[in-house]
C-alpha cells in the first residue's frame, strides 16, 4: 500500500470523526438555544450532521462517491466552525469584558 493511500485514510476517518464530533455536539445541545442562536432548528441540525456524518463514512475520498464527501465535509465544517459557537455563546450567556 503506497503512503498516498495511507494518508487518504487517515483523512477520511479524520473526517468522519470530525462529522461524528458535530452530530454528537448537536445532539447534546438544548433544543431552545438553536432558536436563541438564530439558528436552524435542533431537528434540522441533526439531519445535516447525522447525515453528513454517514456520507463521510461511506463515501471515500478520490472514489466515486466524492461528490457527497465534499458538500458532507462542509456541512460539518459550517455546523463546528458556525453554529456551535453561537450555541456556546448563547447557553453561557453572552459577557462583555
Amino acid at each position: 500500500m503506497l503512503v498516498a493511500d495511507w494518508i487518504l485514510r487517515v483523512i477520511h476517518w479524520g473526517s468522519a470523526l470530525v462529522g461524528l464530533f458535530a452530530f454528537v455536539h448537536a445532539l447534546l445541545q438544548r433544543a431552545d438555544a438553536y432558536s436563541a442562536a438564530d439558528r436552524k432548528t435542533k431537528p434540522i441540525w441533526m439531519l445535516i450532521t447525522g447525515g453528513s456524518t454517514l456520507a463521510l463514512v461511506l463515501f471515500e475520498i478520490g472514489g466515486p462517491g466524492f461528490i457527497f464527501w465534499v458538500p458532507a465535509m462542509a456541512a460539518a465544517l459550517v455546523y463546528i466552525v458556525d453554529v456551535r459557537p453561537r450555541l456556546i455563546e448563547v447557553q453561557r450567556g453572552h459577557r462583555n469584558w
